[in-house]
């Protein structure tokens, strides 16, 4: 089998391109401390433009995972209080931190990627009683009455029931104004929230101000076996996204199967822009490979080898 032999090319192009995808994968890995380190996005629940925008999350983008173990969640309530130091932190087109979670702890089903809209942490304790039960009005959990409650980067601390208004005073501004269903108010709002657990309230930037655990008035339960919607817990919680790379997941969602909602939530234009990155891939060598080649021909060595070559072949001709 000749050097030039078409099938052993083939089989070493194709060994090059896995052993620049397997460094690229673990280059990667190493970055994000997760694995995988990217997921697709399937839904549009994230989405801020019809058309589609960068910077922010569209479906049939890839998003980088960055393992939680790795970085503190910052929530939208903690980046857009002045009083906080995370105060002006943004993840991909608005402020807190994007994660990627177990929706109600249920593995079996698929992730969800929302943001952090809020944590809501244990304030003051009481131990059980003789018969292992909680006095009036606590929350037992793991194994513990808890009284009050305390939402970070807010003026809700040590309180009862939760209560925030998400008009720009003691938190940033999140508006629901024009949201069918929410003429009531202008302002995204929770009102007397008891918690059953301690953890994060999170919210699709699409999602019309309804959240994902019956917090709000119009919120919905994302849970199969549509038990108690409960806020994520930290072991929930996949990973924190970091940067997109607009796109390319379409690929993916044009060959899934099952429960996956295929292309049909993905921007118009974000198909006639992969269209066009393709069209770029496959043209750049041809392009860069004629420029490429006048390069080496007028470099230094390429001369000097083309003189030796012609002084070779004449000493070669005079033997002759």
């Amino acid at each position: 089998m000749g050097e030039s032999d078409p099938m052993r090319t083939l089989v070493r192009e194709i060994i090059l391109a896995a052993g620049m995808i397997t460094i690229l994968v673990l280059a990667m890995w190493a970055h994000t401390g997760s694995m995988p380190p990217l997921v697709v996005v399937e839904s549009n629940s994230m989405q801020h433009d019809e058309n589609g925008e960068l910077g922010t999350i569209d479906a049939g983008d890839l998003v980088l995972v960055h393992a939680p173990d790795n970085d503190r969640i910052i929530t939208f309530v903690e980046a857009s209080n002045p009083e906080s130091s995370d105060y002006g932190y943004e993840s991909l087109g608005m402020e807190g931190d994007v994660i990627i979670y177990e929706r109600n702890g249920e593995s079996e089903s698929t992730p969800i990627i929302h943001r952090a809209l809020f944590k809501v942490e244990i304030g003051e304790t009481t131990p059980l009683d003789d018969q292992g039960n909680c006095q009036e009005n606590a929350t037992l959990w793991d194994g513990q009455c808890i009284i009050t409650w305390t939402v970070p980067g807010s003026d809700q601390v040590n309180v009862g029931k939760i209560n925030l208004l998400f008009d720009g005073n003691n938190t940033g501004e999140y508006s629901c104004n024009g949201v069918p269903g929410h003429a009531s108010s202008k302002w995204y709002s929770v009102e007397d929230y008891k918690p059953p657990n301690p953890g994060y309230i999170t919210l699709g930037d699409n999602n019309n101000c309804d959240d994902d655990h019956d917090v709000s008035m119009f919120a919905s339960c994302l849970s199969i076996d549509k038990g108690v919607c409960r806020p994520v817990q930290e072991e929930w919680v996949i990973g924190i996204s970091g940067a997109e790379i607009p796109w390319v997941g379409i690929v993916k969602l044009m060959v899934s199967g099952g429960d996956s909602p295929g292309i049909s939530q993905v921007p118009g234009a974000s198909i006639l822009y992969l269209i066009l990155l393709i069209g770029a891939v496959l043209a750049t060598p041809m392009l860069i490979e004629p420029l490429i080649n006048k390069i080496l021909r007028n470099s230094p060595e390429m001369i000097k080898a083309e003189q030796e070559d012609a002084i070779a072949l004449i000493h070669s001709s005079e033997e002759e």
